[in-house]
């Protein structure tokens, strides 16, 4: 049932210092504040590193051949070996937690330079053979036409699929692309789609723009790559681990190409759930830093506020003891202690978290203007349940600031109070 008398006096009490209230209502104002703004900054990192990878098969591992480090079955050491086209159906054959296995093959990047041309114009471009499914396992949208499709796959069709990196270097402003040529490596490939990725490359998204696809089996012909498979990307269903996986996988393929099950260099893999897992949890950890530092400066805050109702308790002792003389009881004197103290932390509490909302619209506002792409910090927020702790905290931070000076303030016998001058 409320009280007016007593939120009155609980008023009368906090105004009659306005200015040491004020002073003290902000250490907790300022805990609070920096709680939700280091959460916030949290989310927005995390926020702008899962949108690099949106439209990425986290879920995936990267394979590839290097040379042999140990003899096996008459075999040297320093042997030179391809993955093959049979192996893709044996990989998915034989792990049927497998999603997708896209065998790929590079002209460019790291295995050399390559020319792509059309008209008088030259330039240098990565080239990759692929299958339809490498779409859905790179960060990538398909803004006019469409990707490599398995009627291509089938009849070895030679056309393309190029980016804006491309387009600038090959073709005049303005210019229509879709169903024009460019020549790879002396071979006519018809442009038939237009991609643009969607993560930023490791920070160099306008690299990722000047590539150029084709269709796998068309790529091992056009470029006399005969069987050979370059490297692989493997993504596993959403219910299996590529992690726990891929030891078995490399285990299959040194089997298959008689490779020492102890080489442990022959064949190179990238696991990028692992490293997208690491990421994550380098968040909880920066989660876990941004509670335990906005909970010390917060409960600073509560330290002072403490202190002052332990002040405001002794300036109060003839008053106290006035009450007890006329028949409070101790619980009603704790009870008015510590409604004090709560209704002090809350309201500082409250201001600091309508404060550091209002700074995150602000950000949020400048964010939305800027340019997206590339960027590593995107929607700084706090969810709901995230405030609703900054409430529980708030709550106990007041239970806990006025505990003391309640029980101080009972302890306070009538007869010594009315003493006290």
């Amino acid at each position: 049932m409320f009280d007016r008398d007593k939120w009155d006096e609980i008023l009368e009490a906090l105004t009659a210092n306005t200015f040491r209230t004020i002073l003290t209502a902000f250490g907790v104002f300022w805990g609070i504040f920096i709680l939700v703004i280091l959460l916030a900054a949290g989310n927005g990192l995390e926020n702008g590193v899962k949108q690099g990878f949106s439209g990425m098969a986290t879920n995936t591992m990267f394979m590839w051949t290097q040379a042999t480090s140990k003899p096996y079955k008459g075999l040297p050491k320093t042997r030179q070996f391809s993955f093959q086209n049979s192996d893709v159906p044996a990989l998915k054959e034989k792990f049927p937690d497998l999603l997708y296995v896209s065998p790929r093959n590079q002209l460019g990047g790291f295995r050399g330079g390559n020319n792509v041309v059309r008209g008088t114009k030259t330039a240098a471009f990565n080239v990759y053979g692929d299958y339809p499914e490498y779409v859905k396992q790179e960060s990538m949208d398909i803004v006019k036409g469409r990707f490599v499709n398995y009627q291509d796959i089938e009849t070895s069709r030679k056309v393309a699929v190029i980016g804006q990196g491309v387009i600038d270097g090959l073709y005049e402003k303005a210019e229509e692309v879709i169903g024009t040529y460019v020549k790879i490596n002396g071979v006519n490939f018809m442009v038939v789609g237009v991609y643009k990725t969607k993560s930023n490359n490791n920070g160099n998204a306008e690299e990722a723009q000047k590539n150029v696809f084709v269709p796998f089996t068309a790529f091992q012909q056009a470029f006399n790559y005969g069987d050979r498979v370059g490297w692989m990307a493997i993504t596993a269903n959403d219910d299996a681990s590529i992690t726990e996986l891929k030891p078995k996988i490399l285990e299959f393929m040194k089997s298959r190409h008689s490779i020492s099950p102890d080489d442990e260099r022959a064949i190179g893999n990238f696991d990028l759930y692992e490293e997208f897992s690491k990421i994550l949890g380098l968040f909880s950890i920066l989660r876990f830093i941004a509670y335990f530092v906005g909970t010390l400066v917060l409960l600073s805050g509560v330290i002072g506020i403490s202190n002052i109702m332990l002040i405001v308790v002794k300036e109060r002792t003839k008053e106290i003891g006035i009450r007890r003389a006329l028949g409070a009881t101790p619980a009603a004197i704790r009870s008015q202690i510590l409604l004090e103290s709560i209704f002090l932390t809350i309201s500082a509490g409250m201001l600091g978290i309508g404060a550091a909302t209002g700074v995150l619209i602000v950000i949020n506002k400048i964010l939305d203007s800027m340019p997206s792409e590339g960027s590593m910090f995107a929607n700084p927020s706090v969810d709901l349940p995230v405030v609703f702790f900054a409430l529980i905290i708030l709550v106990g931070s007041g239970l806990l600031a006025g505990f003391i000076p309640a029980q101080t303030a009972i302890k306070v016998k009538p007869v010594d109070a009315l003493r006290t001058e």
